[in-house]
């Protein structure tokens, strides 16, 4: 209980931030991953961002008409499509890091960097356990 409530605290601080910037938490992960990995396809944008193709799909339509992110077709595989950030999606990308940034510092700020690591290595053996099923 006390790690969803970790992160909702957070999701609406993120929420709330991003709002006055026009995107969603789930459009700042997409443009900051697809910013990381220009050109990768929805499919690994899904996985990198852990949720569903389905769920990705609808994401990158309303991005696309937002005018977030283009798609264009792979050189060597026509039947692939490659996503990449427009000067449009990069602008409110690098508008909602000046909001986002802020956020992450407060939080990440009330621990010593020791505990921090510690409490990277708790949070990785949690989901460790639940891979090991």
């Amino acid at each position: 209980m006390l790690v969803k409530r970790a992160e909702q605290a957070m999701i609406r601080a993120k929420s709330a931030a991003l709002k006055s910037v026009g995107l969603t938490p789930a459009q700042y992960v997409a443009l900051f991953e697809l910013e990381r990995q220009p050109g990768i396809t929805a499919a690994t944008l899904a996985r990198t961002c852990l949720v569903t193709p389905q769920a990705m799909m609808i994401l990158l339509k309303s991005m696309e008409q937002q005018g977030l992110i283009a798609r264009s077709s792979h050189p060597r595989h026509p039947n692939v499509l490659e996503l990449q950030v427009t000067d449009v999606g990069r602008e409110a990308l690098h508008a909602a890091r000046e909001r986002v940034d802020p956020i992450e510092r407060r939080v990440f700020s009330v621990f010593p960097a020791k505990e921090l690591d510690v409490f990277r290595e708790f949070l990785t053996r949690f989901i460790e356990a639940f891979e090991k099923e």
